[in-house]
């Protein structure tokens, strides 16, 4: 079993599928096969905003996202309250390092001070995770 951080780029990619549909059918099956996850607080607020906002635009209805939801409150993730600290210093150089918005930063953070992989399908954030070194799930 791994533990990984998950952004919510690539669960949203469950729900609206895109060209990284196999990536995030990947990280699916190695949920499925026991691996655990770990997710900044913010995280259930970042996915159903955007949720949200796909059923504004139509591209999904209520009841899609609510069964949606009822898949999601199974995961097996630990949700990560960091320090005050953590947020308007650590997070807040990450931002700068690498021109990320704070939301983004948050996630490799999370894997940086865990030391742990990260899970992720934004091309920004995947840059940054490789330039600290954090190994893509």
């Amino acid at each position: 079993m791994t533990l990984f951080v998950l952004d919510a780029f690539v669960v949203l990619t469950w729900c609206f599928p895109d060209e990284e549909a196999q990536k995030a059918e990947q990280i699916s099956e190695r949920i499925a096969l026991g691996d655990r996850l770990v997710v900044p607080a913010f995280w259930r607020h970042e996915v159903l905003n955007a949720l949200l906002m796909g059923e504004k635009r139509k591209r999904v209805t209520n009841e899609l996202i609510q069964t949606f939801i009822k898949d999601l409150e199974l995961l097996p993730a630990e949700i990560d309250m960091p320090a005050a600290g953590t947020v308007f210093h650590s997070t807040q150089d990450l931002c700068r390092k690498h021109a990320l918005t704070a939301y983004d930063a948050a996630y490799l953070e999370l894997a940086m001070r865990h030391r742990i992989s990260l899970a992720t399908a934004d091309g920004a954030l995947e840059r940054a995770a490789r330039a600290e070194s954090i190994e893509i799930v």
